[in-house]
């Protein structure tokens, strides 16, 4: 199979790193590209370089990165740079970089198209993709955009497991995949002198990585309460639109994207996570793995399927309300060799179970699966 990866990244993310290399603007589309992933943002190339692995060909695109993509269009003889240089407004520079994207596309020819962002694309655009009669697939762990673009997807691939149901009831081919841990992240890690492994000797005692803005304001209250209590430090977007008097403020580090957040959770003894209002009260989330990759203690909600993913007590914990979280930092934190322990089995589980090898061993049975009555 030829697969296109299409993802988009945080524009946050996106701006600090053309702020932190000026020089990319005027790099190569391939320069820009491999800088891109070296960042390891979100799953950044593990889908590619796993496809690859097992035998089929792979390209990732970053569709959202308006430097990224006008270096190809000037590459390709495109007149889309100098307008993508010129203030035309949000709808008109979504436009232009959907042009960009669909001539990738044509030029690649891939038989896959699998994207990462479902409210990327419009249902015409994903009609388009299914005549060219390539298998169009959407990756969903976030909310869902409208059913009718939903509909457009001849598979939905999602961390998820309420939304397998309610998808078929939709006519549309779901299946539940979970997400992952890329083991090479440990191994450079490793090289940079950052030990993978759970340790004593780690810096931070307890970690949050994540958004803090109103959209996740449940967790925020939950963080707040934890500020109080525990020594708790926190990287993430949105510390501007704390209340003044949020205890936050104080616990706040400032932003950590890809490499940047792995060396913050590898560093870290504890890490707290929660999940989104979309994920239902299941749990699904990547700071899971990346959390237990790198040798931190998890600690996450209680769920119906935490079971399935990890052995609760044994390799990750679980609490269901701030006053249990608390208590279970405060044990563990007073417990070295027992946080170890739990640290170490998580890390194990994730390595073995929960790695991209693996789960995109299992992704390309499915869509190989499909691609004939795709095509």
């Amino acid at each position: 199979m030829r697969v296109a990866v299409v993802d988009t990244y945080y524009l946050p993310f996106l701006a600090a790193l053309y702020r932190e290399e000026p020089a990319l603007r005027d790099a190569g589309y391939q320069d820009q590209l491999d800088a891109l992933m070296r960042r390891q943002m979100g799953t950044a190339d593990a889908y590619s370089y796993f496809l690859r692995e097992h035998g089929h060909e792979a390209i990732d695109l970053v569709a959202n990165c308006a430097e990224l993509q006008a270096a190809w269009a000037r590459e390709h003889g495109g007149v889309l740079p100098r307008a993508l240089g010129r203030p035309a407004g949000r709808i008109g520079r979504q436009l232009l970089l959907h042009s960009v994207l669909h001539a990738q596309l044509r030029s690649l020819d891939p038989d896959v198209v699998y994207v990462q962002d479902m409210r990327l694309l419009t249902r015409l655009e994903l009609e388009v993709l299914r005549r060219q009669g390539r298998l169009v697939v959407g990756q969903i762990a976030s909310a869902p955009p409208p059913s009718r673009v939903v509909r457009g997807y001849d598979l939905v691939v999602t961390s998820f497991p309420h939304l397998v149901d309610r998808f078929g009831g939709l006519g549309v081919d779901c299946v539940y995949l979970p997400l992952a841990f890329d083991v090479r992240i440990a191994e450079r890690l490793a090289a940079e002198g950052v030990d993978p492994k759970p340790s004593a000797n780690r810096p931070h005692q307890v970690t949050f990585v994540g958004g803090i803005t109103a959209e996740h304001s449940s967790g925020t209250a939950l963080l707040e309460r934890l500020a109080n209590r525990v020594p708790l430090a926190i990287w993430g977007y949105g510390v501007e639109s704390l209340r003044s008097d949020s205890p936050l403020k104080a616990c706040h580090r400032g932003e950590a994207w890809g490499m940047d957040m792995y060396r913050v959770l590898a560093r870290s003894k504890i890490v707290v996570n929660r999940h989104i209002r979309a994920a239902e009260g299941c749990s699904n989330n990547m700071r899971m793995f990346e959390s237990t990759g790198v040798g931190a203690l998890l600690i996450t909600e209680r769920s119906p399927n935490l079971s399935e993913l990890f052995e609760p007590r044994r390799e990750v914990l679980a609490y269901g309300g701030a006053e249990e979280l608390i208590e279970l930092i405060e044990h563990y934190l007073a417990e070295p060799a027992e946080l170890g322990r739990v640290a170490d089995a998580g890390q194990c589980r994730t390595v073995a179970d929960h790695n991209y090898r693996r789960r995109i061993g299992e992704l390309a049975e499915l869509l190989e699966q499909r691609l004939p009555r795709a095509r």
